[in-house]
């Protein structure tokens, strides 16, 4: 059912928080950045529904009820399960508890939803993943056993709720500082959104691309400039780069903060970097390591990783090489021996803040 047209511009501004005429759900729906059928779907799930329907069927939002639900969504972004978000907005908003409407979600089996069709109980998964319990968010992007953190990140991001995707992701990096934030926070996350995207076509493609933007903002947000990084190392800086043919990134970008967070000093030159221009930069830098990233095996080149770390430099009787490290999927089996190929970014980040600090590496992959 349609909502009716909504009265002039009732939720335009923040002056109007105070007023009291009462919101459409389609007016509210776009001041929260929620859908519709979210709203309604808190209504009867929750009890958070208006305290006035005009004509005894439309829903009519007052002030009171637009503070629980602001509270409800910033409770089910930072992670909170949606039945005691609802409780906990309730009783921060002072609104009193909805008489006869049940507090815990109904089984999806139960009466009211039982008549739906897959086509729109798919769609509903979509627009509403926050109306569930976690487990049923974990269903709709398969998060697995993972830090309450990714719950939130993930509703937010499936919501397109940037601002919420943006707290969540500085507040992880406060919190666990960039390499546990992006390998225990980020990385499940992305590869969830990444697997729904693989398994439901189309529909999670803008869902990738916001958290993924986002990611990438964060991560750079937290990388200090040049000037601000610590003494550089005699031994040179990093390099980091993705092969040629590679667009994947954000991995490199989150060693690159991680190594900026130490103070060392880095040379980032993002996707796709063309052979002989990366082998110039080498040449022109002199960096104590270089970070190869192939997300998959049609992009690695051995050939170009050998001759990299095959690159000589200085005076004769003390000329220098980089330590050259492999990074991504694409670099795994028996051919790449004998070159360095960390798992996570921990493991990169303590053979490469080394090198950097003219430590020789503990061990190859």
């Amino acid at each position: 059912m349609s909502e009716p047209p909504a009265a002039p511009d009732p939720g335009a501004g923040p002056a109007s928080r105070g007023a009291d005429v009462p919101l459409t759900t389609g007016a509210l729906a776009r001041r929260l950045g929620v859908s519709p059928t979210t709203l309604r779907s808190w209504d009867r799930r929750y009890g958070i529904g208006p305290a006035v329907r005009a004509d005894g069927r439309h829903r009519r939002w007052t002030p009171r009820d637009v503070a629980v639900l602001e509270a409800m969504c910033r409770l089910t972004s930072s992670g909170v399960p949606p039945a005691e978000a609802a409780r906990a907005a309730r009783e921060t908003a002072g609104s009193p508890t909805a008489i006869g409407v049940p507090e815990e979600p109904r089984e999806s089996g139960e009466s009211g939803e039982s008549g739906e069709s897959p086509d729109t109980r798919s769609a509903r998964e979509i627009r509403e993943p926050e109306a569930r319990g976690p487990s049923t968010a974990a269903r709709a992007l398969p998060l697995g056993d993972v830090r309450q953190e990714c719950r939130g990140l993930a509703r937010a991001a499936v919501r397109l709720d940037a601002p919420a995707v943006e707290r969540q992701l500085a507040a992880a990096v406060e919190q666990y500082g960039i390499a546990v934030a992006w390998q225990e926070v980020m990385v499940p996350t992305l590869h969830a959104v990444g697997r729904k995207w693989a398994s439901s076509g189309d529909r999670y493609v803008e869902v990738e691309h916001l958290l993924s933007w986002h990611v990438s903002t964060i991560l750079r947000r937290c990388t200090p400039p040049p000037g601000r990084q610590g003494d550089s190392p005699v031994a040179g800086p990093v390099v980091l780069a993705c092969v040629p043919g590679e667009q994947h990134t954000l991995p490199i970008e989150a060693l690159n903060a991680a190594l900026c967070e130490l103070g060392l000093p880095t040379r980032m030159f993002g996707a796709a970097v063309p052979a002989e221009a990366l082998a110039a930069a080498v040449q022109r830098l002199g960096p104590s390591a270089v970070v190869l990233w192939a997300q998959a095996r049609s992009t690695a080149s051995l050939p170009l990783a050998r001759y990299i770390a095959g690159t000589r430099w200085g005076v004769k009787g003390a000329r220098r090489q980089p330590l050259v490290v492999l990074g991504g999927p694409g670099w795994s089996g028996p051919s790449a021996r004998g070159l360095l190929r960390p798992a996570t970014l921990k493991d990169a980040l303590d053979i490469v803040s080394g090198a950097a600090r003219g430590e020789a590496p503990a061990e190859r992959g």
